[in-house]
């Protein structure tokens, strides 16, 4: 469910708006670590459960603009050589940021997910986590079908289909792309958060390039 989660993020960026993303394991990575960060004993920082994956969803939304505001103006290969390139800078400066993420040893004992005054959650029972998770992937599917329709969703495919006929019916084409790029980016850092509180630890060698490669297989095969 959570890699469902993170090709429904991914497919916005390639399937509504046509932009080859080749580094969108670096948003999952950025909510991991966000997450990790802020509800561990690492910093001493116990934030609750659900602020912090909202938080976590949001620094992948901030990081998806500030990656797409200077490289969106590029197309096809080049666009995707960019965020190549980006995908595989964060792990590595994940991996060398020894003090605020650990190194290769990773951030470990991250607080269980809860819901206040009514349930922590438990690794010994799976049972919860799935429900929370498909819910989740629930709200994902019901927000992404909703905006394929919108007038934002219009302009993606509009974008994908013809760029430049899509400029000339006044369709700005950065800020539509930008727009569809940090859409990905949220989900991918939200997922990524709740992926950090489920193993409860967060290690650089989750989000390496082959972790990309695996969300678009995912994309492209599944459809």
């Amino acid at each position: 469910f959570v890699y469902a989660i993170l090709a429904i993020g991914l497919n916005v960026v390639i399937g509504f708006a046509g932009l080859l993303d080749l580094g969108y394991a670096a948003f999952f990575a950025l909510g991991g670590y966000t997450y990790a960060l802020l509800a561990s004993p690492f910093f001493g920082v116990h934030l609750p459960f659900w602020p912090v994956l909202i938080f976590g969803a949001l620094i992948g939304a901030v990081f998806g603009v500030l990656l797409g505001a200077p490289t969106l103006r590029l197309r096809g290969d080049y666009l995707a050589i960019v965020t190549l390139g980006f995908g595989e800078i964060v792990p590595l400066t994940l991996l060398n940021a020894d003090k605020f993420t650990a190194g290769t040893i990773g951030i470990g004992g991250i607080d269980k997910p809860s819901i206040p005054g009514i349930y922590t959650f438990d690794l010994t029972n799976p049972w919860p986590f799935y429900v929370l998770v498909l819910a989740m992937l629930a709200v994902v599917v019901i927000v992404v079908y909703r905006l394929e329709d919108s007038k934002i969703g219009r302009a993606w495919e509009a974008i994908r289909e013809d760029e430049l006929a899509a400029a000339q019916m006044g369709i700005n084409p950065v800020r539509t792309k930008l727009m569809a790029f940090a859409m990905g980016a949220t989900f991918s850092g939200f997922a990524g958060a709740f992926y950090a509180a489920y193993i409860r630890g967060i290690f650089p060698s989750v989000f390496d390039f082959s972790a990309s490669i695996m969300i678009l297989c995912v994309v492209v095969l599944g459809g």
